[in-house]
């Protein structure tokens, strides 16, 4: 049975032109990657868990901010992983440079024995569409594209 995170979209009209939030992963893997590299906040749903309420959660652990109803449920997206995302909608505001996220540990560098800790997200950006669908990860392109169909 392929993984299933789920995740929320935050989204955001300004001046009559629809904007979405995305974070940029944090560590040595993605430190110098920009485009092609940013995600909507998600993480894995454990089995008894309820995917809305594991969504939210992801949210909190990776931005530092709590978003509370309404959600609007985007669908599912399977990834070229083979990983389903479960994804909803939230229209609202927060500010990226109070984001604050969680963190892991890595042996770093490698083979080094050393174990750093590094942000799980390490900044977050507003984006109208022509940047979001660049800017993310190319499986999520389809969560960014029925966003801007529904929303914008």
């Amino acid at each position: 049975m392929p993984a299933k995170s789920a995740g929320i979209l935050l989204f955001r009209k300004l001046a009559g032109e629809m904007q979405i939030f995305l974070v940029h992963p944090g560590g040595p893997f993605w430190a110098k990657r920009d485009e092609g590299a940013w995600s909507v906040p998600k993480g894995l749903v454990s089995p008894s868990e309820d995917p809305l309420s594991a969504a939210r959660r992801e949210f909190f652990e990776e931005t530092g901010f709590s978003i509370d109803p309404p959600f609007h449920e985007l669908g599912t997206f399977k990834q070229p992983s083979g990983k389903h995302i479960m994804v909803w909608a939230h229209e609202g505001d927060c500010d990226p440079t109070r984001l604050t996220s969680n963190v892991f540990s890595l042996v770093w560098p490698p083979k080094s024995g050393k174990t750093k800790n590094f942000p799980e997200v390490d900044r977050g950006g507003w984006f109208r569409y022509r940047d979001a669908v660049t800017k993310i990860v190319k499986g999520q392109r389809p969560i960014v594209e029925a966003a801007f169909r529904r929303f914008a």
